[in-house]
C-alpha cells in the first residue's frame, strides 16, 4: 500500500467526512505523476521518436563535390536495414539554377528526429539556416559526414555545430592529440589547413570508449581505403574528439592524429560528425566499410536520442584487418 493510500484508508475510518477530499489528492496525485513521466520521456524523443518508437531520419544531399548519388541510397538502406530508422531523402536544387527552386526547398525539420547531411554546395536559404538552427537548439538531431564539414563557411551557426571543417589554416583553431592521448589545439594561422593525401586504408583509435556511440568497438581498427582528413579548422568549442587517425606524412599527412569522429552538445541538440565516407566516381569502398557504416548507423542513433542501442557487429574490422559490407543499396 503506498503512503498516499494508507492515508486515505486511516482518514475513512477515523473521519468519514474528510474521505472525498483524500481521494481527490489521491487522484491528483497520481495524475500529475503520470504527466510528468510522460514529460520526461518527451524530452528525450522527438515527435517522431515518440509516435513510432523509430528514429526519423532526414537525408539531406543534392550538391557535392563527391558523388552524392552514390552515397545517399545504400546510407539510407543501411539506415533502414537496421530496423531503428525510417529514412526520407530532401535533394536541393541543383548548382546555378533559378532562384525560384531555391524558394521551394523548404524541408521542414520538425519532424524528423535527426537531419543527415550529404551536401556540400551552394548556401542554403537565410529561411532554411535558421530553421536548422532552431531545430537543432531546441533539440534536434545533426549528423554530419565526410564533405558535408566542407560546407557553408560563411555560416557561423554551422561552424559552431560542427566544430571543425574543411577550411583554411587562417579560419579557425585546430585541434590533434599528441602521443601521450592529450588534445592539442593549434591557433588559426598556425599549422597546415585542410587537405588530404591519396585515398588509403588508415587505423582508427577510439580515444573515448565511453561514449554512447563507441563501446564495444576495439581500441584500433582498420577503415577501408578513404581520404583521411587532416588540418580541420573551426571554432572547435566544446568538442569531444570519439576517434582519431595517424596522418602519415609519407601519405601527404601531417604526420600526427587527426579526429575522425567527434560530437559537440548545441543547445539542447546534439551534433555528430564523421569525416570519413568518400565516394569518388564509382568507387564506393569507404561507405561500405563496416567500421565506417556502424559508426553512422550509431552516431546518427546517439545524434537523436543521446542513447545508442544499435550493437557492433560480429564483422566489424579488427586492428589488422578492414572488414567490407555488400555494395548492393
Amino acid at each position: 500500500m503506498t503512503l498516499v493510500s494508507e492515508a486515505v484508508a486511516n482518514s475513512t475510518m477515523q473521519n468519514p467526512d474528510e474521505t472525498t477530499t483524500m481521494v481527490l489528492f489521491y487522484r491528483r496525485y497520481v495524475l500529475l505523476g503520470l504527466l510528468a513521466c510522460w514529460a520526461v520521456g518527451l524530452g528525450h524523443a522527438g515527435p517522431a521518436l515518440a509516435a513510432s518508437g523509430k528514429v526519423h531520419v532526414l537525408i539531406i544531399d543534392g550538391q557535392n563535390n563527391h558523388n552524392w548519388r552514390a552515397m545517399t541510397p545504400p546510407m539510407k538502406a543501411e539506415l533502414e536495414r537496421s530496423g531503428r530508422f525510417t529514412v526520407d531523402v530532401a535533394t536541393t536544387p541543383g548548382p546555378k539554377v533559378p532562384q525560384s527552386a531555391w524558394d521551394a526547398f523548404r524541408p521542414d525539420f520538425s519532424k524528423y528526429d535527426v537531419v543527415l547531411s550529404n551536401y556540400n554546395g551552394e548556401p542554403w536559404p537565410a529561411e532554411v539556416r535558421k530553421a536548422l538552427e532552431d531545430y537543432v537548439t531546441k533539440g534536434g538531431g545533426l549528423a554530419i559526414i565526410h564533405a558535408a564539414n566542407n560546407a557553408f563557411p560563411d555560416w557561423t551557426a554551422f561552424n559552431e555545430m560542427i566544430g571543425l571543417g574543411w577550411r583554411d589554416s587562417h579560419f579557425g583553431d585546430r585541434l590533434t592529440i599528441d602521443e601521450a592521448g592529450k588534445v592539442v589545439r593549434t591557433v588559426k594561422g598556425e599549422g597546415p589547413g585542410a587537405g588530404h593525401g591519396p585515398p588509403h586504408a588508415f587505423k582508427v583509435a577510439v580515444r573515448s570508449p565511453d561514449h554512447p556511440i563507441t563501446p564495444g568497438m576495439p581500441a584500433q581498427w582498420m577503415h577501408a581505403k578513404d581520404e583521411l582528413y587532416p588540418g580541420q579548422g573551426g571554432p572547435a568549442e566544446h568538442m569531444e574528439i570519439l576517434a582519431t587517425a595517424y596522418s602519415d606524412k609519407a601519405k601527404g599527412g601531417t604526420g600526427t592524429n587527426e579526429p575522425m569522429i567527434w560530437v559537440i552538445p548545441y543547445g539542447k541538440g546534439r551534433v555528430f560528425t564523421t569525416v570519413m565516407g568518400h565516394a569518388m566516381g564509382d568507387d564506393t569502398t569507404a561507405i561500405r566499410c563496416v567500421g565506417f557504416r556502424t559508426v553512422m548507423l550509431r552516431g546518427t542513433e546517439w545524434a537523436a536520442t543521446g542513447q545508442v542501442t544499435i550493437p557492433i557487429p560480429d564483422d566489424f574490422p579488427t586492428a589488422s584487418q578492414v572488414r567490407l559490407g555488400g555494395s548492393g543499396d
